[in-house]
């Protein structure tokens, strides 16, 4: 007897079944989005430049201030050009006198030839005078038109709407028409661009998951933008995707991408650099696992430990397309009801029967990695 009870004390107790926590996977519906590196460009930028040449007799803004289209911006002096147009009235006045001239000429020959009292050859020259004269008043028209426009330009004026850079010139700077260098750069930033790139690879899976009907497109058509600045804060205006571009970079295999954003705040300045966040659509029954719960094994395949019917543990290897938030999105291995085990899985190995609960309800209440599959 005593040797019995010796024998029945030695044994040692089964271990308790280990607890883990665990998330029952449900079809969802998500938004899809991609975060894509990219900067800011002016919606339009126009250099001004002067049209005549002359000397700048005062500059008309504030270096870095917002300025209407058509708002002054410089005078030039105007001195020559006002000569040339006050020369150019002083010629159509001649022109017009003579043609009115050569017109009562022309008519008064014409009964005269009529009555055979002046040669036919005198009367031809008079109509010829007319015409002649009639050309002359055209032309000094459109000498007095082009002295008017070059008086005007020694007014230059901003193009375009938007913030005005600083002035390359002063007063007294000499400018000529045409040059190389612009006087200022006027930039037009509300709206404004966001351009981004985006590998090929991404887009042809983008346009093939739309056209099987596993996303689907925004009610109008366009893709939501968001952007996270350099500091690590959003945006609080939203954007829209505008288009793509048409050719494939060769070097970097990348498309470039254009948003545009409002600016009212002129927040957003040129060259800045942002990530803009586009929602390219809506996934249907999608299943997301947290990132606790998927791990590597040997061969690099993404893996997770789910408990089966027995509730012995089984290892699945997966397929997961990119993350949303703290979870993967998983497009095969897993389905609907799979009870993917996140807690306790530094206890566990497939194969061992384990008991299941709501992953946050553990004892041990820790997660840990899952072991490689062998």
């Amino acid at each position: 007897m005593g040797c019995d009870q010796g024998q029945q004390s030695g044994k040692t107790a089964a271990p308790p079944t280990p607890e883990v926590g665990v998330v029952t996977l449900a079809p969802q519906s998500v938004a899809i989005t991609t975060e894509l590196p990219g900067r800011t460009t002016p919606y339009r930028v126009a250099d001004v430049r002067p049209q005549v040449g002359g000397v700048i007799l005062k500059r008309l803004f504030t270096e870095g201030a917002e300025v209407k289209a058509g708002q002054q911006l410089y005078q030039i002096d105007p001195a020559t050009f006002e000569a040339s147009y006050a020369s150019a009235q002083a010629t159509l006045a001649r022109a017009e006198a003579t043609q009115k001239s050569a017109r009562l000429k022309a008519e008064r020959y014409k009964s005269l030839v009529e009555a055979s009292a002046v040669g036919k050859q005198d009367y031809d020259d008079a109509v010829a005078a007319a015409g002649q004269a009639d050309a002359d008043v055209a032309s000094g028209k459109a000498g007095l038109e082009t002295a008017r426009i070059n008086l005007v330009y020694t007014k230059v004026l901003a193009p375009i709407s938007g913030r005005v850079g600083r002035s390359s010139v002063t007063e007294g700077a000499l400018v000529t028409t045409g040059q190389a260098t612009s006087l200022a750069t006027v930039q037009q930033l509300d709206p404004i661009y966001v351009d981004v790139t985006q590998s090929s690879t991404d887009i042809l899976r983008l346009r093939r998951e739309l056209a099987d009907g596993r996303l689907q497109k925004a009610a109008d058509g366009q893709a939501v933008a968001r952007l996270i600045l350099e500091d690590g804060s959003e945006y609080p205006e939203v954007g829209k995707l505008l288009f793509s571009e048409v050719t494939v970079d060769t070097g970097t295999g990348s498309v470039t991408l254009r948003a545009v954003f409002p600016n009212p705040k002129r927040l957003l300045l040129p060259g800045m650099f942002v990530h803009a966040r586009l929602e390219e659509g809506v996934s249907d029954n999608t299943l997301l696992v947290p990132q606790q719960g998927v791990s590597r094994n040997q061969r690099g395949e993404p893996t997770a430990l789910v408990i089966g019917a027995d509730d012995k543990v089984e290892m699945r290897v997966l397929k997961v397309d990119h993350t949303i938030g703290d979870k993967w999105l998983v497009t095969d291995g897993l389905k609907a009801g799979d009870r993917v085990i996140v807690e306790g899985l530094q206890k566990v190995r497939p194969g061992a029967p384990v008991r299941a609960v709501p992953a946050g309800n553990t004892a041990a209440g820790q997660t840990g990695a899952a072991p490689s599959a062998k």
